[in-house]
């Protein structure tokens, strides 16, 4: 099968505008996950983005967690409630859609799921935190990958 390419986005990718110089970061779930557990405010502090998909993600990450005893009922409801207040822009637009179909035929990929949190990051952040390994390993060479620590900043 012949590999699409996508053309090259302008730095802070297309209609990334945030005022001033300030990054846009593109998440994943499991780090949504540790930001509503470790620090909050990062969403106050920083302009975070993600695919729609992200609350889903991060709602199956916790039930899995209160199903396998690891996270009490009430825990888990403080942290849905969390994360419903975490400041971060979803997006799941056509563009969007159709971004992470081309990016999922060009790294010839079998699960779309991951290409949605590349897409996001490709066409409104400038870099992703992705502490999911296989999302931060398929993001090599689409979008800059930076450590957790960043957004501590």
């Amino acid at each position: 099968m012949p590999r699409t390419t996508l053309p090259d986005r302008p730095r802070g990718g297309y209609g990334a505008s945030v005022s001033g110089n300030q990054t846009r970061y593109a998440i994943d779930a499991p780090t949504a996950l540790r930001v509503i557990r470790e620090d909050a405010a990062i969403g106050e502090r920083h302009a975070l983005v993600g695919p729609a998909a992200l609350r889903s993600d991060v709602l199956a990450a916790i039930y899995g967690e209160v199903r396998r005893g690891e996270l009490d009922r009430r825990t888990a409801r403080a942290e849905l409630d969390a994360l419903a207040a975490l400041k971060i822009r979803l997006l799941g637009d056509r563009v969007s859609r159709l971004t992470a179909f081309r990016l999922a035929l060009e790294l010839e990929t079998d699960d779309i799921g991951p290409l949605e949190y590349l897409a996001v990051a490709r066409l409104q952040a400038d870099v992703l935190v992705a502490a999911d390994d296989r999302l931060a390993q398929l993001a090599q060479g689409v979008v800059p990958v930076v450590p957790f620590e960043e957004l501590q900043r």
